[in-house]
């Protein structure tokens, strides 16, 4: 799509033609399309539907309500932050008492729209002109014209001076797909921390898989996930900080969205490794990439099943909402054979298959074991005390199980 097919959804012409496709089935697209183009232009009809389709897939990161009034890109609409999570960082700004702020890469606009929400003045650049006319768009069809100024240039000719806050999501994707030295973001990294530095207040998104010694060390760096899914790392600068940080060091932070929950480091050594125990913890993704595993078994009273995997075990259920939770019923050598012999025994047809520090893949194993029966469980595969192991068990139900 370009700016002058854009434009035409704009118009009154293109409105209807949207209006029009709402709850469409993208099964009779074809149909749709060919009884459009009797009464439309063929380049509006292709937008629109194309519009359409982003929509629907927008729901999931924006919600329904939202989504249905917005305008997406396929690329904007990729790499752009779920609603939640803008939501849950516009709110640590707003904490804060920032008034103005630049959202610099402002892509389709979904941080700005929560940041303006959150009662803030925002700044939002980009270089792209059709991304631009997106959030201009998007701004005015969510109610938010006034809280929201767009500007389409380099961001690194972006005047900041009158912000009091800076937010920055460098484009982490090239033409070979995700990039993951952060010196080759655009803009890169150190470009982003410069920037960063220059206010009272900033953060900077950057991938979860960005390596710790890649952070700085004046910079707070808070792994989050939202329903269990790791989606971002975030390096927080100035007073945008979080507690415990200091003049001489920063936290290390694990959010769990919906809360939020947070997990600060407290500078544990990793805890000693012994044998499973009746009960299996599994730490959240943003608990593991921040490395507060530590944190987890410390709270747990428990120990790891190898120095080297993230599973927690304990003796007894406690409650957190760090990790999920499981009573383990055996633990065996892991033999193809015994495994797929004791599920049959067990009447297992429904298995949950988890990895860490194994090499054998999940969905290959399910072929191999041919399950069936009424029974449910969870099979671990494994390393305990450096060698291959099976898990079994079933989720804690309850308060135990949080």
């Amino acid at each position: 799509m370009d700016r002058e097919a854009f434009a035409g959804l704009l118009g009154d012409e293109g409105q209807a033609l949207l209006g029009s496709l709402e709850g469409y089935d993208p099964d009779r697209e074809l149909a749709v399309a060919t009884r459009l183009r009797r009464t439309h232009a063929p380049e509006l009809v292709s937008a629109a539907l194309a519009q359409a389709r982003l929509r629907q897939r927008a729901a999931a990161k924006f919600g329904a309500e939202d989504a249905a009034r917005m305008y997406f890109t396929p690329n904007g609409l990729e790499q752009s932050t779920r609603a939640s999570v803008a939501a849950y960082r516009a709110e640590r700004f707003s904490a804060a008492g920032v008034p103005v702020l630049a959202d610099l890469c402002c892509g389709i606009g979904g941080d700005a729209i929560a940041l303006a929400r959150a009662g803030m003045h925002v700044l939002a650049v980009d270089s792209d002109p059709l991304t631009c006319d997106v959030v201009r768009a998007n701004a005015a069809a969510l109610g938010l014209a006034d809280r929201i100024e767009i500007r389409c240039q380099d961001v690194g000719d972006a005047d900041v001076s009158g912000c009091d806050a800076v937010f920055v999501d460098p484009a982490r994707r090239g033409g070979k797909g995700r990039i993951f030295d952060p010196e080759a973001y655009s803009p890169p990294l150190s470009w982003a921390v410069e920037v960063a530095r220059r206010v009272s207040h900033a953060a900077l998104k950057v991938a979860p898989g960005i390596p710790h010694e890649a952070v700085p060390d004046d910079a707070e760096a808070e792994w989050i996930s939202d329903s269990g899914d790791v989606k971002e790392a975030v390096l927080w600068f100035g007073a945008g900080r979080g507690a415990g940080s200091t003049a001489e060091s920063s936290p290390v932070r694990a959010t769990l969205l919906p809360g939020p929950r947070s997990l600060l480091s407290r500078g544990l050594a990793d805890p000693p490794a012994g044998p499973v125990g009746r009960y299996l913890y599994e730490p959240d993704g943003a608990v593991v990439r921040a490395h507060l595993v530590a944190e987890v078994a410390a709270e747990l009273n428990g120990r790891l099943i190898d120095p080297t995997i993230a599973y927690v075990t304990c003796d007894e259920p406690h409650v957190t909402p760090y990790a999920t939770g499981y009573e383990i019923t055996d633990v065996l050598p892991f033999q193809l054979k015994r495994l797929r012999a004791l599920l049959r025994e067990r009447g297992i047809g429904t298995a949950t298959i988890k990895k860490r520090g194994s090499a054998v893949e999940p969905a290959e194993l399910r072929k191999k074991l041919k399950l069936e029966g009424p029974g449910i469980c969870t099979v671990f595969l494994t390393r305990v005390a450096g060698a291959p192991t099976v898990l079994l068990g079933q989720p804690l139900e309850g308060p135990a199980g949080a």
